[in-house]
Order: C-alpha cells, then sequence, then structure tokens
C-alpha cells in the first residue's frame, strides 16, 4: 500500500485525486504546515526539498508532482505506456504542466520568493499574463487529445487543480482566470465533480461541494494549506 504525505489543498491533492480515480489503495499521513512539519527532520529524511507531496510506495519515497504522476502512469496503466503512439503528447503535456504551468503558478503564490516587495503587484501581474497563455495551450491540447485529458486521468486532473488554484490565491490578489473562457476545461471541471471521489475528497480537504466549477478557500478539519 502506498502512503501519500499530503496537506489540504496542496499539490498532494492531484495525487489524491488519481490514486482515487483509479481505485488504488493508499493511506494518508499530513504534513501539518501550520507547525512547519514540512521542515522536519523527519519529513526533509522523505524529500529534502521540504515540498509537498511524498508518495511512499514499496520502491521507495518519490518525490515532485510529475515524477509520481508518471510512476503511477506507468506503474499502474493510467496513460501511454513507451510503445504508444500517444506517449510523446502526454509526456510532453505532462513536463509542462509540472515544469511550466506549476512552476509559473507557484510564482503568484509566493512572489516574496521571485521579487522585491515594491515589485510584487508588477510581478503578478506578468506572471498571471504568463498564466493565461498557459491555459490557452492548455484549452487547445484538452479539445485535441479529449482522452489523455478526461477526469480522473493524471493531466486531466493536474490541469483542472491548476484551475482552482488560479481562481483562489493568493486571497489578496485580482482575480484574472474566468474558466467559461475555456470551454473544454470548464467541461473538465465539471466531469471531474461527478467522479464519485471528488466529493469525498473535497469533504476531508474542505474544499466545498464544487471545487473546481466555484471554487472557494479550502477549510480542511485538519492541517493547514499554507
Amino acid at each position: 500500500m502506498y502512503t501519500l504525505h499530503y496537506a489540504p489543498d496542496n499539490a498532494s491533492l492531484i495525487i489524491r485525486l488519481v490514486l482515487d480515480g483509479a481505485g488504488l489503495p493508499y493511506r494518508t499521513a499530513l504534513v501539518d504546515r501550520a507547525a512547519r512539519q514540512q521542515d522536519s527532520a523527519a519529513y526533509r529524511a522523505l524529500n529534502p526539498t521540504g515540498l509537498i507531496p511524498v508518495l511512499e510506495t514499496p520502491h521507495g519515497q518519490i518525490s515532485e508532482t510529475g515524477a509520481i504522476l508518471l510512476w503511477l502512469s506507468d506503474t499502474h496503466n493510467l496513460g501511454p505506456g513507451p510503445a504508444d503512439p500517444d506517449r510523446p503528447v502526454f509526456l510532453r503535456w505532462l513536463f509542462f504542466l509540472s515544469n511550466t504551468a506549476h512552476a509559473d503558478l507557484r510564482q503568484i503564490f509566493y512572489p516574496h520568493q521571485y521579487a522585491p516587495v515594491d515589485a510584487h503587484r508588477a510581478h503578478q501581474e506578468i506572471i498571471a499574463a504568463r498564466m493565461l497563455r498557459h491555459f490557452d495551450l492548455l484549452e487547445a491540447a484538452a479539445r485535441r487529445h479529449d482522452r489523455l485529458f478526461a477526469a480522473a486521468t493524471p493531466l486531466g486532473v493536474y490541469t483542472i487543480t491548476l484551475t482552482r488554484w488560479a481562481a483562489l490565491y493568493p486571497a489578496d490578489a485580482p482575480r484574472w482566470l474566468d474558466l467559461a473562457a475555456h470551454p473544454a476545461l470548464e467541461a473538465l471541471a465539471r466531469a471531474q465533480e461527478a467522479r464519485v471521489e471528488t466529493p469525498v475528497i473535497a469533504r476531508v480537504e474542505g474544499l466545498g461541494m464544487h471545487p473546481f466549477t466555484r471554487p472557494e478557500p479550502a477549510d480542511p478539519s485538519e492541517g493547514s494549506v499554507f
């Protein structure tokens, strides 16, 4: 059985949705961000960067969202295998989501890590414009490769979770993403919410009744988003 080290509404949400969507057994281990548990020696032994999530497997622990998704995909046939003609497309968009879109969105959440205080607003505006271009690309990809970007798939879950965060965080920044302007992504959000595992996970992590189509800030019963 796997162990998913998670915090509510963190990148572990992506892994949790994929695990549940595939019916894979796992247990969870809360990383209490309010207590800075991600900086503890025990957690740093699992992931030296202190980032969430970590997935413990019978073969060892894996960190980095994209790496976990690729490993799960190959281990449990959740995406195109090495000999599948769709493999290059799958890898292209998985790494785009992980290395480009997710990494850029993180700059909006934590501007103090990337720009001086007096440049935060300008920095956020620049990155928001860049993210809108990313979502335009993902909209086109979801239209063209709808099977790869379906609900509960690694690409589908990753994409729609990024739209949730873009609509919510940071709380004191202007809202810039209108999901209705991306019909394929909006349809993906509805499809993910219609799956049986989504409301269960949403209740546990305090994500509200419509975590993707009408996202609201997380109010978890345990742990902290930040």
